[in-house]
């Protein structure tokens, strides 16, 4: 059984499927998702339904990022609903065609609210530990505060720990290059902005990544 991570998938739907498309990735195969399925590209809410379907089949993990806490908070009010609307939340709302915002809570589907719901701050399996933004060292993950989990940007991270690899997104990398410090792999490659959206098999380094075009890339670290 092998184990996958999947970076930042903003709306982008079509790289998503073109990954599973390639046939690499079996149903008893473990893939962690990193956060931040939702925002800035056009099909969020395809990204979700599509998400919890195949999730009857495959053996997925979902982590919390930083704009799902951002679409879970907007619904305190306006001025956090519009703060969320710039940073990104205005084209998931076009996904679901909701335009009436003073009633967009009960237009999303009750199931995307309960998927957002139960994502997992973070997840570790062996010698990985999977984060959507990053961690601070000398604290266990369970210590961890919400700014380094979800929200800091780790563009050369320090070492978290010797027996560990932390396996991370959040920090885009806009060359659409993986960023490997060794003791921390990023794989954030800006699938929303014209980059790719990297799928990394984490034992052996071995990556597949895919864009809005339906382009493939494959390699390894």
């Amino acid at each position: 059984m092998a184990t996958y991570a999947i970076g930042d998938i903003h709306g982008t739907l079509k790289p998503l499927t073109t990954i599973f498309d390639q046939g690499i990735i079996e149903k008893d195969d473990l893939v962690v998702f990193l956060g931040d399925y939702i925002d800035r590209g056009p099909d969020s809410k395809g990204v979700i339904d599509w998400l919890i379907d195949q999730n009857k089949e495959f053996n997925f993990k979902f982590l919390l990022g930083n704009h799902e806490i951002m679409m879970l908070n907007a619904m305190e009010g306006p001025k956090i609903l519009n703060e969320w609307l710039i940073a990104g939340g205005e084209s998931t709302l076009e996904s679901y065609d909701i335009k009436n915002y003073q009633k967009w809570v009960e237009e999303v589907d009750n199931s995307h609210w309960k998927f957002l719901e139960s994502c997992l701050h973070y997840y570790e399996k062996e010698k990985f530990i999977f984060v959507h933004a990053g961690l601070e060292p000398g604290k266990k993950p369970e210590e961890q505060n919400d700014f380094h989990l979800f929200w800091k940007k780790y563009e050369e991270p320090e070492k978290y720990d010797s027996s560990k690899k932390v396996i991370c997104g959040h920090t885009s990398r806009k060359d659409g290059k993986i960023a490997d410090f060794g003791h921390t792999i990023c794989i954030d490659t800006f699938a929303h902005g014209g980059g790719w959206l990297t799928c990394l098999n984490v034992d052996t380094n071995e990556y597949i990544k895919a864009n809005n075009r339906r382009e493939i890339d494959q390699g390894q670290l």
